[in-house]
């Protein structure tokens, strides 16, 4: 597998913008070097777009919504066009796998899981866009008044770098679904699998302009693009402060913004907890990608009669966990960059510093290369719950633990951050799994399970600060259209 993307890195290591169907550079010829985590050095450069690229890729999106063939097609026939590009992702998922795994530092069989989900979504929204219908309204008597769910226009999707491949599918997938034109902008730290599937939208037959991507960096493509008046709406999943540096710049032209900000998910273990069936569960949520995952189970709240129980099984798991490069395949990978590096770093600095007790910390490979961008994973024990490692994402495989006296406390505890995303409930208790999961302030609640964002079919999205709209499901399709309502007078 590897070797089969070298072969393709070696034949091509410039990778170009695709813009109304075509591969092309940044107008500027500029690039930007790709930096493998794993080991710190070049493979690959990608167009380093500005305002000029977005303005190319906005004026093709925009003339294949209004005049190109895609808003004359069915919603049978864009369908059936998003089916096609999943079977391509799937005659192509070796490739993409290892792309992905390279370009993000993650290890290879969480690349081939992110093949299978944008697999799925592509399956799921081709099939889903002809489900979604208007309504007729009861009126005045001589009075006709239905709704219509129609596409905004032209969809802006600025892409993070934590899960490119999926998070583009998510986007895509909904988007075209309802008959939008796109701009996708991945994060420059990770754009290779979203430019590969961009080529393969083209090979699949959509038509000329319906999809684009291009690359460049958030302060220039990214800034542009939020901000052009060509744009309809615009989805972003990211930090809290890129988003609302978004927002604000979407709301100079009054457009509409999914926002997916990120969380700091809290899992709240009851003493009738079933410990073993939930250890794994509570260990991968938060080593899942290296802990960079919105949705990473990052607290962990104990009721406190099997708080030293819980707490010494986590530690003995953390210390047999060892991070090192994407294509050995271990527990988890590299940090993105250097910065997310040193940005994780500090954390643990801090709250060592601070006294907090380390409860568990895995190691590093001991042949992972010296230039890879390796974090230790690090469980934190008795958290005070105003820590700025209880309070603040973190984005790496850092857990924390504290206690909890009843389930009053585990609530006020678990609604305690500014967060709310997803939330995960452990007991064997019914009525009390419905009162907890009631009263968590998060987009999901899971129960006695937890899954980082859930299942393609699942609407997400968060309160608070992890930010507003929803997307997966059905309830994606209605953020990415808008809804009409006509009125016939006929008496």
């Amino acid at each position: 597998m590897v070797q089969n993307l070298s072969r393709i890195i070696a034949q091509d290591k410039n990778f170009l913008n695709i813009i109304n169907g075509r591969r092309v550079a940044a107008l500027s010829q500029e690039t930007i070097t790709v930096l493998c985590p794993s080991d710190g050095l070049a493979f690959a450069t990608i167009p380093a777009g500005s305002a000029g690229d977005v303005d190319r890729a906005v004026s093709a999106a925009r003339e294949a919504f209004d005049h190109g063939p895609w808003s004359r097609m069915t919603a049978v026939e864009r369908g059936r066009l998003l089916t096609r590009l999943g079977r391509l992702i799937e005659q192509h998922g070796d490739e993409l796998a290892a792309l992905e795994s390279r370009d993000t530092g993650k290890p290879i069989r969480q690349g081939r899981a992110d093949v299978a989900a944008a697999m799925r979504y592509y399956e799921f929204y081709g099939g889903a866009g002809d489900k979604i219908h208007g309504d007729t309204i009861p009126f005045l008597d001589g009075y006709t008044a239905l709704t219509l769910r129609e596409p905004h226009g032209v969809v802006a999707g600025i892409i993070p770098w934590n899960y490119p491949m999926q998070i583009m599918a998510r986007v895509v997938g909904a988007a075209l679904a309802m008959g939008n034109t796109l701009v996708v902008k991945p994060a420059e730290d990770a754009s290779l699998s979203t430019i590969r599937i961009g080529e393969l939208a083209v090979d699949a037959g959509f038509p000329d302009g319906v999809l684009n991507v291009i690359t460049g960096y958030g302060r220039e493509a990214g800034a542009a693009l939020s901000s052009h008046p060509g744009i309809d709406y615009v989805t972003f999943t990211g930090s809290p402060t890129t988003g609302t540096a978004i927002q604000q710049a979407a709301a100079t032209n009054n457009r509409g913004v999914t926002m997916e900000l990120g969380g700091k998910s809290p899992q709240i273990v009851f003493a009738d907890t079933d410990i073993e069936r939930a250890l794994p569960v509570l260990v991968n949520a938060i080593i899942q990608n290296g802990g960079q995952t919105c949705s990473a189970g990052s607290r962990i709240l104990i009721e406190r009669p099997i708080y030293d129980e819980v707490a010494t099984a986590l530690g003995e798991r953390f210390n047999k966990l060892v991070a090192g490069p994407h294509d050995a395949d271990l527990d988890l990978g590299a940090m993105i960059n250097p910065a997310q590096k040193r940005r994780v770093e500090n954390y643990v600095r801090a709250a060592a510093e601070a006294g907090i007790d380390v409860a568990g910390r895995g190691s590093i490979d001991s042949n992972a290369p010296a230039a890879g961008f390796y974090v230790a994973p690090v469980l934190f024990g008795a958290v005070d719950p105003s820590a700025i490692i209880a309070q603040e994402e973190v984005f790496g495989p850092v857990l924390s633990l504290f206690a909890f006296n009843d389930e009053q406390d585990a609530i006020r505890l678990a609604n305690s951050t500014e967060y709310g995303l997803v939330a995960g409930v452990w007991t064997k208790d019914g009525a009390r799994q419905h009162r907890v999961a009631k009263r968590i302030r998060a987009g999901q609640v899971f129960v006695n399970a937890y899954g980082a964002g859930g299942g393609i079919e699942l609407p997400f999205g968060g309160f608070k600060k992890s930010g507003h709209g929803r997307e997966k499901g059905f309830e994606a399709l209605y953020d990415m259209s808008a809804t009409k309502t006509i009125i016939f007078r006929h008496d």
